[in-house]
């Protein structure tokens, strides 16, 4: 597998990939503000976001399959937040002890974890669906002309870009060891302290590798003229298709938080 294979862009012919990278840079954030600032517990509010998230993933054609399974690497991440199962104020369903402390399961502890998974899942789906739809550049067009703060769309380009190189810098790296640690390993029995030894030594040279190139990259560019923003062609105006197609999902998720505000 190649390193570009990492690329979350899938061209496609949906209305999606078709909308203008602006709109969905806009829509997908504001998405994820929407899903952030829904209260917890609020479970018919969640069924519709889902719902709407599931409609954008159908109408871009990437796959349903593809943007769960995507969007399924949040889940761990938000297994953080399980010590509000236990800190949470609320009436206790367990009781348990721990190291000598007793811990209690709150009712509304387990409703505050349920919410923050599912917010992360479905935020992340949205993320999904904007990454592979839209090419990088374009994201980076987008920012550009939204007038997001000149030095965090460089710093995105660069570590896009860069991403692949240092790691086909990585694979290069491992074959190389792979080619000459024959008869070591071997001997060695590829013991777990001998392998992380190794593989100490090839992040270090990697991170110096990495240090020397980014350092005449950058040197080349100030030679070139480089002040700090890459520029590009002006964008054309916004289509009123894409208008068309924002409006009923910016309703879409007033409604939701509308609704989600409404005591059930």
């Amino acid at each position: 597998m190649h390193i570009s294979s990492l690329d979350a862009y899938r061209p496609r012919a949906s209305l999606i990939h078709g909308l203008d990278a602006r709109v969905k840079l806009v829509l997908a954030v504001l998405f994820i503000v929407a899903t952030a600032l829904t209260p917890e517990g609020t479970w018919p509010a969640y069924v519709l976001l889902a719902a709407l998230a599931l409609g954008v993933a159908v109408a871009s054609q990437l796959g349903v399959g593809f943007v769960y399974r995507r969007s399924a690497l949040a889940l761990p991440f938000a297994l953080a937040a399980v010590t509000v199962v236990f800190s949470t104020p609320g009436r206790p369903l367990l009781t348990t002890r721990v190291l000598g402390l007793s811990l209690a399961i709150s009712g509304a502890g387990l409703a505050r974890f349920a919410s923050i998974v599912l917010k992360s899942w479905l935020s992340v789906q949205m993320a999904v669906v904007l990454t592979g739809s839209t090419p990088f550049p374009a994201l980076l067009q987008a920012m550009r002309s939204l007038h997001l703060p000149k030095i965090l769309v460089a710093v995105a380009g660069f570590t896009y870009r860069y991403l692949f190189v240092i790691g086909d810098e990585a694979l290069r790296l491992m074959r190389a060891r792979a080619a000459r640690s024959g008869a070591s390993e071997g001997r060695r029995g590829g013991s777990i302290f001998w392998r992380a030894r190794v593989t100490g030594n090839m992040a270090g040279s990697l991170f110096l590798r990495s240090l020397e190139r980014s350092e005449r990259i950058y040197d080349a560019m100030v030679a070139r003229g480089y002040d700090g923003e890459v520029r590009s062609l002006r964008l054309p105006a916004l289509h009123p298709r894409d208008l068309l197609v924002a409006c009923p999902f910016v309703l879409a998720l007033a409604a939701i938080q509308l609704l989600a505000r409404i005591r059930w």
